[in-house]
């Protein structure tokens, strides 16, 4: 397991050591990303802590390699990762085998194998289910929360509030807001017209 530089813990979550598992494992915090859909940031972040309890590891290849209806019974818990725990399931080992395939296992690589800002975000979308959101969002908590910098890093970090900027609770409630605020205002526009 590669541990990443900068901060401690990322405050995603409220629980001290499910925030810790985020920055100590890269394969969680690729998973709570793959998660972060149509559930609080609270949950999906929770998600790679409760796998971990449930399955004992995060390890790419042993994920990529579980039965189906194991990965699937951790998802669904009581209580589920997820709104959607059978979509998830098949997303965490989409990733899974997608991490133990192409960057042997380690996820770490998504970012430290990056020639540049333009390569890390590359090689991130390449990730199954991270669309242009997703990209953005964890190219910002890489390079602002934990000190992943390659070169032409600044080029590419979003200017708008992402979870990037989340480095207190107080923080994650104030982008919690303002993104409620967006999404409220982008459904008036729409009904608008």
């Amino acid at each position: 397991m590669t541990t990443v530089q900068g901060s401690d813990r990322l405050h995603f979550t409220g629980d001290e050591s499910a925030d810790r598992l985020l920055v100590d494992d890269p394969m969680a915090l690729l998973i709570g990303f793959a998660l972060d859909q149509q559930v609080s940031v609270q949950k999906a972040f929770s998600g790679p802590k409760v796998l971990l309890e449930r399955l004992g590891t995060l390890d790419a290849r042993t994920i990529a390699d579980l039965p189906e209806d194991e990965l699937l019974a951790a998802a669904k818990g009581p209580p589920a990762i997820h709104r959607f725990p059978a979509a998830m399931a098949r997303r965490v080992r989409e990733l899974a085998i997608f991490i133990r395939d192409t960057h042997d296992g380690d996820a770490a690589r998504v970012w430290s194998w990056a020639k540049d800002g333009r390569d890390l975000q590359r090689r991130i979308g390449a990730l199954p289910g991270f669309g242009d959101m997703k990209v953005r969002s964890l190219t910002a908590v890489l390079a602002k929360q934990m000190e992943i910098r390659p070169p032409g890093i600044e080029e590419v970090l979003p200017e708008h509030p992402t979870l990037g900027d989340v480095d207190s609770p107080e923080a994650l409630a104030d982008y919690q807001a303002k993104k409620r605020a967006h999404k409220a205002a982008m459904r008036a526009g729409e009904g608008g017209s």
